[in-house]
């Protein structure tokens, strides 16, 4: 009983933990984008949607998915379908909800070659889903476990400092950015663009 209370993690690291879940995820979501796109047209093209290399979808995304994979962990098969499925809904209603809002504005679009295979508006398709389930696998058995043996290792102060340093400087950048585009001033892409850093056209 002993050792297992040692090796529970005490509150403020578990909120850490997810905080640092959610800079990480988003970085490599960006990273992952920006790849992908050069590797599919050869171009470069600037990603997401804030100033920082940040994307929010995959940031609470992995959240989500931290979250119902921590539950599931014993059985990596429920893992791999149950996040897939959930961060699936999650990216249709999420691109749903910008096209609804922005007037027709798209951050992806899957009906494009092998991407249309089970496209849903082109907001989510088989391919992303499945994608999000290794993501999830990822996540919850390569992620988490190294997060944790950081919060044990580091102070209390360090680790905290650490943590809500980056994720406040994400959550500025993504209040900032939203301010903007209300207030009709020149949001993060009008940036960019503005020196010369295209972004794709996802627009129908």
């Amino acid at each position: 009983m002993i050792e297992k209370e040692k090796m529970e993690l005490e509150a403020y690291q578990k909120v850490g933990i997810l905080f640092l879940v959610v800079v990480i995820a988003g970085c490599v979501g960006w990273m992952f984008e920006f790849l992908l796109g050069l590797v599919e047209t050869g171009q470069v093209y600037m990603k997401g949607g804030n100033f920082l290399p940040w994307m929010n979808i995959y940031a609470f995304g992995a959240l989500m998915m931290i979250l119902i994979g921590g539950k599931l962990k014993k059985n990596p098969t429920a893992v791999f379908l149950v996040c897939g499925l959930a961060a699936g809904v999650l990216e249709l209603f999420g691109g749903w909800l910008v096209y609804t809002i922005w007037d027709g504005a798209r951050y992806w679009n899957y009906n494009e070659g092998i991407w249309a295979i089970g496209s849903i508006n082109g907001f989510v398709c088989l391919f992303s889903v499945l994608g999000f389930g290794v993501y999830a696998l990822i996540l919850t058995y390569s992620l988490l476990p190294f997060l944790e043996r950081v919060a044990r290792k580091m102070s209390r102060w360090r680790f905290l400092v650490l943590a809500v340093s980056l994720f406040s400087l994400v959550m500025i950048d993504e209040v900032v950015n939203l301010t903007l585009k209300n207030l009709g001033m020149p949001t993060a892409m009008e940036f960019y663009s503005s020196r010369g850093l295209e972004y794709k056209d996802y627009s129908d």
